[in-house]
């Protein structure tokens, strides 16, 4: 008698057998089918086993994964609900309308992508025939996450649904002049089509997830009802290689995210060649979902398939399906029926038998194209129960032919993601296979038509009662204008008064403006706070009881500091997203919370608080969607500089994020000095982007860990214009005598503090006047100097502000700032006077501050000995006082 004890060491071994005998019985049930009936039966029962524990709520680890089939068997398919002949008439023409768009596109070298919408032209279809919910029903509608690479064919869509025409089509890639379509989806190009920018590969995936998540939140803080949203994101098998397009899986299924449904087109390609040339991407996939809770449909075999399943009574069929490779898989896609019945069949004698009864034909139609995604009927049943699925996030694994319908030398090809047109025989043997009423007249060496049945047709007809009966057209994106009041006047004015004696950090001071504005009655709680794991760095452990920390599931434990009063608080209606250690899905948070606005008609206001060393450099990538996705917010940089991290080191000492941050067109980046800096720039933020005419920006402010006395503002007119432009006069040189020298220094954040030392040290030892400028924005000068060098060519006379800020002020302009000397060197051209830089180029280090900025030479001493050698320069100072100021000062 076989014993179920293992040989091996077992968890299992440290509790008790209570029933050593009944276990043998076990055991030796196993080992008599597995000599009987063979390992592979053995293997069968067993699975079944743990699938029956499954379901009965047992308490074992899942199995991972399944056979290399179809979830759903034939027989257990719903019944179809659509005209499946119209709809194939219809998926037709929306083939045929992407591929000549492309081919018609090629002609001028513009290229485009014909591949991915022919493997996957089911799996939207099915969707906008049957599942996906439009804006002009009850609630806020899908969010679609279009794979980017199939854009064409939703323009396809779009042009026989009538909201595209022919000229649209052809300026596709063509948007110079204003009208054309974007190559992918992107939100700022087409805003009244796309919703969210995908082809940038993983940033799709983490941002469906994060939507799912966030149109929880935002149902759970009563802001809008979101039952009726489900959020879809179609992804490439390719593309899940990305490292965001898996980061959060473990968050949806540890928050039961069923209003996520993930849809990854398995053509088993990527761009260059086989997902898993040696592996299977469906089964590794599948493992994957499983293991993070997710619930997994696969959808793998057409329906020819189905006499092959029937006839393998020994399951020889699916076991040779889970051994053979992907990429030898695809090479049976691409080879005649010989081929197939010699290496695939040959590999198993009841494999070899069966093969006997089985046309050239069949075969040939079973491993070219037979798959489940080409299948209106397999994939409907695959949405149906993800939909219907409750407690988990649903993945469908569809299995498609890249390049299907698109004829043998694109289908499965390695190299059909390059391949951007069609030959007239290619289209003419296409238009045969969709059975499409287009003449041979039309199919010459010219270009190629495109092809609509008529806007009354019956295919027409019956897209548009479809649409109107699921909420109207998708994808779509739609804004409601939605201004939010100002809020009140007072929580500014405490930061424009100043700390009095007590020195607080520009960290403290946005963190205790947003506290104040988060019991605004009016829209405070539309703010929603996002931290990745470091509120405590940033003093915000104040709001944990208070505005409490969002999950679904309340607190289902006693914390540990329960007894004390910023006690760690978590909430279902918690209005802080926090959000552990992942700057990718706080970045994802954001995205969702910023463009609300849209998505659901509900404005929130957003700040993302960060190092700002782990922000743009790591996940500037997101900021470009955000962009792309015209969303609203703030996002706030903490810790910022290169030398304010005493002890952290090279990699937490940011000296370069606002040069990243300026190559973002909607982004208004910020380096504010001052607490009353802080509450300028942030009520104008409010303004511009919750105000009646809000715009389609997002703000980036710098702020610093570094404790000073913040000063009350400046009452001289000019200042807060100043402040939102991104320069003003902060601090005249005191009476400077008639013939004194003069030199303006320009800083941004800390730099200031550093600055005002050395205007004290230039004034006594020097007898230099030093007029002190605060630079709160850089890039935003740049911006406006561009702005009026374009105005310019068209025969405007319009003037930098920095020019006419600058203009009449004497002597030369020194800047310094706790970044790279390029951040403020994007003005210089603008600047008249003779110009100069300090900055902190390099690598961060370990140090105090004093010996960092001693080191990148910015410290008060460095600065008044480059001040002096720029006079000396000009003659104001006589040639020796540079030296003469390095030797006294030890530089």
């Amino acid at each position: 008698m076989t014993d179920l004890a293992s040989t091996q060491p077992s968890a299992l071994d440290q509790f008790p057998d209570r029933d050593p005998e009944e276990t043998a019985e076990w055991g030796a049930s196993l080992a008599a089918v597995t000599q009987a009936a063979g390992p592979h039966r053995a293997s069968y029962l067993m699975r079944r086993t743990l699938e029956r524990a499954e379901d009965t709520g047992l308490s074992l680890p899942p199995l991972l994964e399944s056979d290399y089939v179809n979830t759903i068997p034939t027989a257990a398919e719903p019944a179809f609900p659509g005209d499946e002949a119209m709809e194939r008439r219809i998926t037709a023409w929306n083939r045929w309308n992407a591929a000549a768009m492309v081919t018609r596109g090629s002609a001028d070298g513009l290229g485009g992508h014909i591949a991915t919408f022919a493997s996957a032209a089911w799996l939207y279809e099915t969707g906008f025939q049957h599942f996906f919910r439009g804006k002009e029903a009850d609630g806020s509608g899908d969010q679609l996450y279009i794979q980017g690479h199939a854009s064409p064919g939703i323009y396809a869509r779009a042009f026989l649904d009538g909201r595209l025409t022919e000229e649209h089509l052809d300026h596709f890639r063509r948007e110079a002049g204003g009208d054309g379509l974007p190559s992918y989806p992107h939100p700022r190009r087409m805003p009244w089509l796309w919703e969210f920018p995908t082809v940038s590969m993983g940033i799709g995936p983490i941002s469906a997830i994060y939507q799912a998540r966030f149109n929880r939140y935002l149902a759970a803080r009563g802001i809008k009802d979101t039952a009726n949203s489900h959020v879809w994101a179609f992804l490439g098998d390719g593309e899940m290689d990305e490292p965001e397009s898996t980061a959060a899986l473990a968050l949806a299924g540890r928050e039961g995210l069923d209003n996520l449904t993930f849809v990854i087109n398995c053509n088993l390609q990527r761009l260059d060649g086989p997902v898993r040339a040696n592996f299977k991407i469906v089964q590794e996939l599948e493992a994957q979902f499983r293991a993070a809770g997710w619930n997994v449909v696969k959808s793998l075999w057409g329906s020819a398939w189905d006499e092959l399943f029937a006839r393998d009574a020994s399951g020889a069929l699916a076991r040779r399906l889970r051994e053979v490779p992907d990429g030898q898989f695809q090479t049976y896609a691409t080879r005649d029926a010989a081929y197939i019945r010699e290496h695939f069949f040959g590999a198993d004698p009841a494999l070899a038998e069966l093969a006997k009864s089985l046309s050239d034909a069949k075969l040939a139609e079973c491993f070219h194209t037979s798959r489940a995604g080409h299948e209106p009927r397999k994939v409907y049943a695959a949405y149906r129960a993800a939909v219907e699925h409750k407690g988990a996030p649903t993945v469908v694994l569809a299995q498609t032919v890249k390049g299907y319908t698109l004829g043998p030398t694109f289908e499965s090809r390695n190299a059909n993601h390059q391949m951007k047109k069609l030959t007239g025989k290619e289209f003419r043997a296409m238009r045969d296979l969709l059975e499409l009423p287009i003449p041979d007249s039309k199919l010459d060496d010219s270009l190629v038509p495109y092809a609509h049945p008529g806007p009354d047709s019956p295919e027409v007809r019956y897209l548009q009662e479809r649409r109107a009966e699921l909420g109207g057209p998708a994808p779509a994106r739609k804004v409601h204008p939605v201004a939010l009041p100002e809020p009140a006047a007072k929580p500014f004015e405490t930061l424009a008064k100043g700390s009095g004696s007590q020195e607080i950090a520009t960290t403290m001071a946005f963190v205790r403006l947003v506290k104040d504005l988060m019991r605004d009655k009016e829209t405070g709680h539309r703010w929603v706070p996002i931290v990745p794991d470091e509120a405590r760095t940033f003093g915000m452990e104040s709001l944990f009881p208070t505005a409490g920390i969002y999950s679904p599931l309340g607190q289902t434990y006693d914390p540990v500091d329960r007894d004390q009063l910023l006690y760690y608080k978590e909430a279902e209606n918690g209005q802080i997203l926090n959000e552990g250690i992942t700057e990718a899905g706080s970045m994802a948070d954001f995205t969702a919370a910023a463009t609300s606005y849209a998505t659901h008609g509900e404005p929130t206001i957003p700040f993302y608080i960060f190092y700002s060393m782990f922000g743009w450099q790591r996940t500037a990538d997101q900021m470009w969607a955000l962009a792309d996705q015209l969303g609203r917010g703030f996002l706030i940089g903490a810790t910022a500089g290169r030398t304010t991290m005493t002890g952290e080191g090279l990699q937490h000492a940011d000296g370069h994020s606002h040069l990243i941050a300026s190559t973002n067109p909607a982004a208004l980046a910020y380096d504010p000095a001052f607490a009353y800096e802080v509450g300028v720039i942030v009520r104008d933020g409010l303004r511009r982007m919750y105000g009646p005419q809000a715009e389609d920006v997002f703000y980036y402010l710098t702020v610093y860990n570094e404790t000073k006395v913040q000063p009350p503002m400046p009452q001289h007119d000019g200042v807060e214009e100043g402040i939102v432009k991104g320069l003003y006069r902060f601090q005249e040189a005191e009476a400077p005598a008639a013939d004194a020298p003069r030199i303006q220094l320009l800083a941004s954040g800390t730099a200031i503090h550093w600055v005002l030392e050395a205007q004290k040290l230039l004034a006594d030892d020097w007898g230099v006047a030093a007029d002190v400028w605060s630079a709160t924005s850089w890039s935003e000068l740049r911006r406006d100097a561009l702005s009026c060098d374009a105005a310019q060519l068209n025969g405007e006379d319009r003037v930098p502000y920095v020019t006419r800020a600058l203009a009449g002020a004497p002597g030369p302009v020194l800047a310094v700032s706790d970044w790279m000397r390029a951040v403020p060197d994007q003005i210089s051209q603008w600047v008249e006077q003779d110009w100069y830089s300090l900055g902190t180029d390099g690598f961060g280090l370990s140090d105090t501050r004093e010996a960092a900025r001693r080191h990148f030479g910015v410290d008060v001493h460095s600065i008044v000995v480059t001040a002096l050698a720029r006079l000396a320069k000009q003659g104001a100072v006589k040639s020796t006082a540079p030296k003469e100021a390095a030797e006294r000062y030890g530089i």
